[in-house]
């Protein structure tokens, strides 16, 4: 079967997820980490991307994101490769590429997905056994949104300032949104919408995002269709 093409929207967030091969490390110590910020802020920057929540792991990181044109997502990961990991491989002596296939992606709808997606984002290394809260976690978005230091790479969505009239109300309401962490099957659908690149939201989301002769935005359904017949 023919590999769909990627689905991004111009104007509307996504969830961004890139691994590298198995067995094969991200990163190594901090300044590899000081490299890969470096190489994701002059990526977004360049390519005309908000970047509203990012997580980096060992051996792959997450990003919520909102590409100022369709194909923005694709010129700032691929800025963000050839930055990365050119230094990378200087620094480690090192050939060949890190990522074990393209990124992984899905366009969500803001009204129920964006904010969710920030809190999975940033609740990833804590759920990957790395550190005890979220907020530990030195790279990520965390600590921003917490408010215990101002990240200039983040540009927060409407959604999370609608969480208080006060800088101090949104960090309390963010709090209380990593504590509670996702649902079970909300963290399925977004996983699953990611690696699959389906788009995440409502029917109606769907329907204003088609756009006549594009690729499909969510699997459809299995059998064949149901059978209509003319009243007699």
């Amino acid at each position: 079967m023919a590999r769909l093409p990627r689905l991004a929207v111009a104007g509307w967030p996504h969830h961004l997820v890139q691994r590298t091969h198995p067995g094969q490390a991200l990163v190594h110590d901090d300044t590899d980490r000081q490299a890969w910020l470096r190489a994701l802020r002059e990526g977004a920057l360049g390519a005309a991307v908000a970047i509203h929540a990012y997580a980096l792991l060992d051996d792959c990181f997450h990003l919520v994101a909102t590409p100022e044109q369709a194909e923005s997502l694709s010129q700032m990961m691929q800025a963000l490769g050839r930055r990365y990991v050119a230094v990378f491989n200087r620094r480690h002596g090192r050939a060949g590429g890190l990522w074990a296939g393209r990124f992984r992606a899905t366009v969500l709808e803001p009204e129920r997905w964006l904010l969710p997606a920030m809190v999975h984002v940033e609740r990833r290394p804590a759920d990957a056994g790395l550190v005890q809260q979220p907020a530990d976690h030195a790279w990520s978005s965390c600590a921003h949104h917490l408010g215990r230091r101002r990240d200039p790479l983040v540009a927060d969505p409407a959604p999370y300032w609608a969480l208080g009239n006060t800088p101090f109300e949104r960090e309390a309401a963010w709090r209380r949104l990593l504590d509670d962490g996702l649902p079970a099957a909300d963290r399925c659908a977004l996983e699953q919408s990611t690696h699959l690149g389906w788009a995440l939201g409502s029917a109606e989301f769907l329907k204003r995002l088609e756009q006549p002769g594009a690729r499909p935005l969510a699997p459809r359904p299995r059998g064949r269709p149901r059978r209509v017949t003319s009243p007699a």
